[in-house]
């Protein structure tokens, strides 16, 4: 029989701001001024947070931390798209989805304090715990939406993970099942470009981890990850499709981590300074101040009331969080079954 052609793939990549702050007028998302200066706010709370975090674990004052410096865009504009139904599963650099959706910053420093009511999720939010083991989560995070779907629920369920986690197998089964099933779930990855000290090119062959959803019958799309409305867009188009029964996206959100895996690395080892140098003049918060300059929504002087509102902000955070008492011992007992068998409540009153 002669060859034939099967099937061929597309993988489109989005980008709506230039980095001179210049944007393609016929795909900026249609929000009001003041939705994109709260979007502009909350990328500045974001780093204000990070910064005041690794200033307090270099203090002593907080555990191992995961920066997100250079990764604001890609947390926030997604984040910013999600409605309260949704359902978030975070792996564990997600500070920017976190505070982007109101979760106390208190909590979040209590976490990485060593405190585990840290995680307590809020009444009425709809977030998982964070997932420090790489990529477990992916396969929950399918789990839930195949109930939602059972239910008749019309949301949708977003998992967040890095480059990293595509290498793990838990990832290959989420996107499996998502797939054969038509799940409602937005997988959205952070390519900072490296799995701590394991570049890029060292964990895939493919042209771009946003073509691996193709062979699990879904669509990939890359984006610019400095690009905060190009992650926006995105992901609103992905969690619209998603609660309307059409089923999962994979967004990759190609940016770089501008800091150390975590405070108990040394990138400098691994890294270049001259890539480094190239992505610091990619910075997503410097490209969007240049974008709403253009429209006359930022200053000098508003940029810097944004920034003491944010640090004021963090200052209360870091205030409410050194003022929480330790948990009584017997703490420990009340979230670890529906009911207590008989052993665990002799331990509990010992």
């Amino acid at each position: 029989m002669p060859e034939s052609i099967l099937a061929t793939f597309t993988v489109m990549r989005l980008e709506i701001i230039a980095p001179d702050g210049t944007a393609d007028e016929d795909l900026v998302p249609g929000l009001s001024g003041d939705e994109l200066r709260r979007i502009y706010y909350l990328l500045l709370l974001t780093r204000a947070y990070d910064g005041r975090a690794l200033a307090l674990q270099r203090e002593g004052r907080l555990g191992t931390y995961p920066s997100v410096l250079g990764q604001e865009a890609a947390q926030v504009g997604s984040a910013f798209a999600i409605h309260e139904r949704d359902w978030v599963f975070p792996s564990f650099r997600e500070m920017g989805v976190h505070l982007t959706l109101g979760y106390p910053a208190h909590q979040l420093f209590q976490y990485w304090g060593g405190d585990e009511r840290g995680m307590r999720t809020p009444d009425g939010m709809n977030i998982f715990p964070i997932s420090v083991s790489v990529g477990t989560h992916i396969p929950h995070a399918a789990g839930a939406a195949l109930a939602a779907k059972l239910r008749g629920d019309r949301i949708a369920v977003i998992a967040y993970f890095g480059d990293g986690g595509t290498s793990k197998g838990d990832f290959h089964e989420g996107f499996n099942l998502a797939g054969v099933m038509g799940l409602p779930t937005v997988f959205i990855c952070q390519n900072n470009q490296w799995a701590i000290s394991v570049p890029l090119s060292a964990q895939t062959a493919s042209r771009s981890l946003a073509q691996k959803a193709l062979a699990y019958g879904f669509d990939g799309i890359q984006v610019d990850g400095n690009d905060v409305l190009a992650v926006y867009r995105a992901t609103r188009e992905a969690l619209e499709k998603a609660r309307s029964g059409g089923g999962p996206t994979f967004i990759e959100c190609l940016t770089y981590r501008m800091s150390d895996h975590t405070t108990s690395d040394d990138a400098s080892r691994y890294r270049s300074p001259e890539e480094m140098e190239k992505w610091r003049e990619r910075d997503p918060i410097l490209r969007y101040e240049r974008f709403l300059a253009k429209r006359g929504l930022w200053n000098e002087d508003y940029a810097a009331e944004m920034k003491g509102k944010a640090g004021g902000e963090i200052d209360e955070a870091v205030r409410r969080y050194e003022s929480v008492p330790p948990p009584a011992p017997g703490e420990m007992f009340d979230f670890v079954s529906e009911e207590l068998s008989a052993r665990l409540r002799r331990q509990r009153e010992i």
